[in-house]
């Protein structure tokens, strides 16, 4: 049956045909085995953004650890018309032998520096940019739009309700995994949950309110089926009647059960929020949370809170599995190295107009002032003595991870305090200071030796 998922056995056909020919050229050419670097990156921010918070890189490590090209797949493109017969055998025993450095996940990222470097064989490196492009990109722009989402809610809980409208369901879990690096509380996402442990939530649809005879028989129906304290969609028919009926059916709860909240999911939700607050506070649900849904974004959640609105959180779908604003980013994969015919390694440099790349194997040092917050960053040479902290850390040598990834969690409180350390400028929504990020006095020459050098093969 031709599902259409992925799965582990063809997980090496997640590429782009010409990763592919590209390889068969270099086989056939004798340098398969030269030693290259390509540096991960995005160019510049997208509108609005003042940063980005790097994600991604545990799904990057377990894709290259499990690399190979398994007989399903090589039955596959024996057949597909694009490779040699021998080409097929050679990626049949393929595995991935080099090395990788990047910045550690859940870190604020201010381009153009590499987010992940990968030295090794240039067959190797080649074929794997289409999956490390895809996800180390999809999540650092999902990590970074959530960020936003929370910070524009002040304290106040934000959940990944996207899965439905994210570009599929693969896409909907990574989602939520970067959401919850991003700040989010949670996600709606059930497999998010088995998967990485993220706490989720659900309320119900207007459907089964729909489907009752009226909503108090369905807020009771659902009530006495969940275990928990439940969550009660109160905007199917009038808002204000639906936060009343919710009240009488929570005060019919037996033991310690309580309505936890309700939600609206449309209308004017700075005027609702504050008429259902009333609701049910006269119906004695002091207690429970008001939760707003409906096409929300960072702007018009700062917006409701700036007006007073009377909400303790915000599920937030398409605009944020989407990244609805900044849908894609500038991200790169670009030979920076490789070794020329004596073995010796020779950085590279693309001239393209707008779209000049960094050559060389380059590390980032950040610098902080005396209260830990960071000023500037400096993309410098490896190898250089810079001040700073560098952010580039090793995790494979050889083929072999060098260390377990830290817990969800764990980069989940990186995110958080090195978000909190920024100045507030560079944070904000709109209108975001700059960070400084310069090139090292020697990356600098460097780049200035390769136009001058390379400009006549140009022409």
């Amino acid at each position: 049956m031709r599902h259409g998922l992925i799965t582990l056995e063809r997980m090496g056909l997640s590429t782009d045909l010409y990763e592919l020919t590209m390889a068969q050229a270099f086989l056939e050419a004798g340098i398969a085995d030269r030693t290259s670097t390509f540096d991960l990156s995005v160019r510049s921010l997208p509108a609005e953004r003042g940063y980005l918070i790097a994600a991604g890189l545990e799904q990057a490590l377990a894709y290259l650890r499990d690399f190979r090209f398994w007989p399903e797949a090589l039955d596959y493109l024996e057949r597909c018309g694009h490779l040699k017969p021998e080409f097929v055998e050679y990626l049949g025993s393929l595995r991935f032998t080099g090395s990788v450095e990047a910045v550690p996940e859940g870190t604020v990222y201010f381009p153009p520096g590499p987010l992940l470097r990968v030295t090794a064989p240039i067959i190797e490196a080649q074929i794997i940019e289409t999956y490390l492009l895809t996800t180390v990109t999809y999540q650092t722009m999902i990590a970074s739009k959530a960020a936003r989402v929370v910070d524009a809610a002040q304290g106040r809980s934000v959940i990944d309700f996207s899965p439905r409208r994210d570009h599929g369901p693969q896409a909907g879990l990574l989602a939520a995994r970067a959401a919850y690096i991003g700040g989010c509380l949670g996600t709606s996402n059930v497999l998010a949950n088995e998967r990485f442990g993220i706490p989720i939530f659900g309320t119900m649809a207007h459907s089964f309110v729909m489907f009752h005879r009226n909503e108090e028989e369905a807020f009771e129906k659902f009530a006495q089926s969940y275990p928990g304290n439940p969550t009660l969609l109160i905007d199917t028919y009038d808002t204000v009647e639906g936060a009343r009926i919710a009240a009488r059916v929570a005060a019919r709860l037996e033991g310690d059960r309580r309505l936890a909240a309700v939600r609206i999911d449309s209308g004017d939700l700075l005027q609702m929020s504050k008429a259902v607050r009333a609701a049910l506070d006269e119906g004695g649900c002091q207690d429970t949370h008001i939760l707003a849904s409906g096409d929300l974004d960072e702007f018009k959640i700062e917006q409701l809170i700036a007006d007073g609105a009377m909400l303790d959180g915000f599920g937030v779908g398409t605009q944020l599995g989407t990244s609805g604003d900044a849908p894609s980013l500038s991200s790169t994969y670009k030979l920076v190295a490789c070794d020329d015919a004596n073995g010796d390694e020779t950085p590279v440099i693309k001239l393209s107009a707008a779209k000049v790349s960094l050559p060389g194997r380059k590390q980032i040092w950040r610098r902080f002032d005396t209260g830990g917050h960071p000023t500037d960053d400096t993309i410098g040479m490896v190898g250089e003595d810079l001040d700073g902290e560098p952010l580039l850390r090793p995790y494979i040598r050889d083929g072999h991870l060098l260390e377990p990834v830290p817990e969800l969690d764990t980069i989940r409180q990186r995110a958080q305090h090195q978000r909190s350390a920024l100045p507030e400028g560079v944070r904000r929504l709109q209108d975001a200071a700059p960070y400084t990020v310069e090139n090292s006095p020697r990356l600098a020459a460097l780049v200035a030796e390769l136009r001058t050098r390379e400009r006549p093969r140009t022409r």
